[in-house]
């Protein structure tokens, strides 16, 4: 039972070894609340969450800690763009942020802080940093000397000569071109705090530095973040944690993106896919599947041709359970274990596109099961189902799906069950006096209006059909 990840650091897979006994701690670098989010910005936030639900399952203690960073460049940016208040585009896409989270089931976070919440950690940090010769004062921003710490760049694997920092305007006093600001001198119009070295704002790397040492400590089990953050936000975040005195991260974890025609979906290439669009077209639960099931360090080119497979294996597992419900007359709980072939699958670097191969064998085999009429093999096989789906946050059974559409959805499902039950009446009625050309012309239309109709030995029953 030893769980397996590839740490970004290491470039391996390590065998996972908690600090404490029992226990696991996580910080995961969440939103900067520019704009709302697309489906690339939460793909992180699902991936991480089916690693903490699976630590869970396995017993441990997690303290999960998803971070808001509500001040940076871009939303100073956005605030001059749209004569808006800074913090009020923060909060708004804050909450765009918290209801795409919960739209697809990502469970709360232990704590989500916010940066702007920080600032007097953050100044403590900074005041280490430079009594410790790691940082400096020049025109009332504060920078981190990057050659006084000699472990720069190894998460990344960069070689310093080479090394260019990202441009900032503004910026004055550098003694080194590739120093990075932790905090910057304040500017007419911006938003500002004061310090020991005159007013100003953070930094993003120092935000999350400090955040994670007031909420883990100086020593914490998992880091991570998309791919994209490894250079300069990781690798400037080990640095100031390091120079500082704390252990800081003991694995790297960074999930790949959702990428449109082979380029990385994000607001500034004009190709972002809004979670808030794409709830309304297609259900939450599928958008899961669609974002959850892949491996979380392997690029997803989104299509929706890809969404629409998605959407037709999701329904092939989601009928099983139905029809096993509807076979046992009430709920099947969920078994206390999962299969020894989908805790493998797990266990070895979060492996769920094999752990999902074993949830669509075990309901192939429940499907058989009913089949043969043996109730008892199909509630086992459904037990087994429903354990590895809560794991991966997919259980339809599961009361955060059970309302999914609102108290508004499951009215209108009782009017088109009244609907088509009248319509199955005519059709069982043409069967009954064999009039079969009428039977399946109405079977036919049904199909065609995206119904699936199944005979057994209760009689028929319908359930929408991939779109």
């Amino acid at each position: 039972m030893t769980i397996r990840l590839y740490d970004t650091s290491a470039r391996q897979i390590r065998d996972f070894t908690p600090l404490t006994a029992g226990c696991v701690s996580i910080y995961l670098c969440g939103a900067t609340v520019q704009a709302a989010p697309h489906i690339g910005h939460i793909r992180s936030g699902l991936n991480f969450d089916i690693l903490r639900r699976w630590f869970e399952h396995r017993g441990y203690d997690v303290t999960f800690i998803r971070n808001v960073t509500d001040i940076d460049d871009k939303i100073i940016t956005k605030s001059r763009e749209q004569g808006r208040p800074w913090w009020s585009i923060g909060y708004e896409n804050e909450r765009a942020f918290n209801d795409g989270y919960s739209a697809l089931g990502c469970l709360p976070p232990t704590y989500e802080p916010r940066a702007t919440g920080h600032v007097p950690e953050m100044i403590e940090m900074m005041r280490g940093l430079i009594e410790r010769g790691h940082a400096y004062e020049a025109d009332g921003s504060v920078y981190f000397d990057v050659r006084s710490y000699p472990d720069y760049l190894q998460l990344s694997n960069q070689d310093i000569d080479d090394l260019r920092q990202p441009t900032e305007d503004g910026i004055t006093g550098k003694r080194d071109p590739r120093d990075f600001a932790m905090w910057k001198a304040t500017k007419p119009g911006e938003p500002d705090w004061e310090t020991p070295w005159g007013r100003g704002r953070p930094g993003w790397h120092l935000e999350c530095s400090a955040m994670a040492h007031k909420y883990l400590g100086p020593a914490f089990d998992i880091h991570g973040g998309g791919l994209d953050l490894i250079f300069p936000h990781h690798e400037n975040e080990i640095a100031q944690a390091k120079a500082y005195g704390d252990d800081f991260a003991q694995y790297w974890l960074h999930n790949a993106w959702v990428t449109i025609a082979g380029e990385k979906m994000a607001k500034s290439l004009g190709n972002s896919v809004l979670v808030s669009e794409m709830v309304k077209r297609w259900r939450p639960i599928v958008l899961r599947y669609y974002l959850g099931t892949p491996h979380y360090r392997s690029m997803i080119e989104y299509s929706e041709e890809a969404l629409r497979e998605a959407e037709s294996a999701f329904a092939r597992i989601e009928g099983f359970v139905q029809r096993v419900v509807e076979k046992a007359g009430g709920v099947v709980e969920p078994a206390a274990e999962v299969p020894p072939a989908f805790a493998e699958a797990m266990d070895d670097d979060l492996g769920v596109p094999q752990a999902l191969a074993v949830v669509h064998t075990t309901v192939r085999q429940g499907n058989s099961a009913l089949a043969a009429d043996d109730k008892e093999a199909a509630v086992a096989r459904l037990a087994e189902v429903r354990a590895m789906l809560g794991v991966l946050g997919l259980d339809p059974l599961d009361p955060h799906w059970v309302g999914e559409g609102g108290d508004r959805g499951e009215d209108l499902h009782g009017v088109v069950d009244t609907l088509v039950r009248m319509v199955l009446d005519q059709r069982e009625a043409a069967r009954g006096r064999k009039d079969w050309a009428t039977a399946d012309g109405i079977r036919d239309q049904l199909n065609q209006s995206g119904l699936n109709i199944e005979d057994g030995p209760q009689g028929p029953r319908w359930t929408l059909g991939p779109r």
